[in-house]
């Protein structure tokens, strides 16, 4: 078995272990992951370092940024659906329309944050 060789840089009196993470993969996290990152980051820095130490971050918020998008647009959709809130509105009344399409955006923002992005 091979050994590693740990190289040191003094820091004042002090020699530290030049440590470095593994590349992680590139992916562009959304604002839901976004989110949740500066919640963890605030709230539960433990289960943040955890997850930045053990490589796993990046994977664990695009997951986070996946499901809140995709519950987000489906509860839009549902809302919508069950407000009434259709295309003809759109056509008939668009000032109407966009007034109560923002409030039902507005409260599948709010119920995506308490389930996936403020909650742990």
């Amino acid at each position: 078995m091979m050994a590693t060789k740990i190289t040191y840089t003094q820091q004042g009196d002090y020699l530290l272990p030049d440590l470095k993470l593994p590349e992680q993969p590139k992916v562009e996290i959304g604002i839901w992951g976004k989110r949740h990152l500066r919640y963890l980051k605030n709230h539960h820095p433990i289960i943040y370092t955890n997850f930045l130490t053990s490589c796993k971050l990046t994977a664990y918020l695009a997951d986070i940024d996946k499901q809140a998008e995709d519950m987000f647009f489906r509860l839009v959709e549902q809302l919508a659906e069950k407000e009434g809130v259709t295309e003809q509105l759109k056509v008939d009344n668009q000032m109407v329309w966009v007034a109560r399409m923002n409030n039902i955006r507005n409260q599948a923002n709010e119920i995506v944050n308490n389930e996936i992005v403020y909650n742990i």
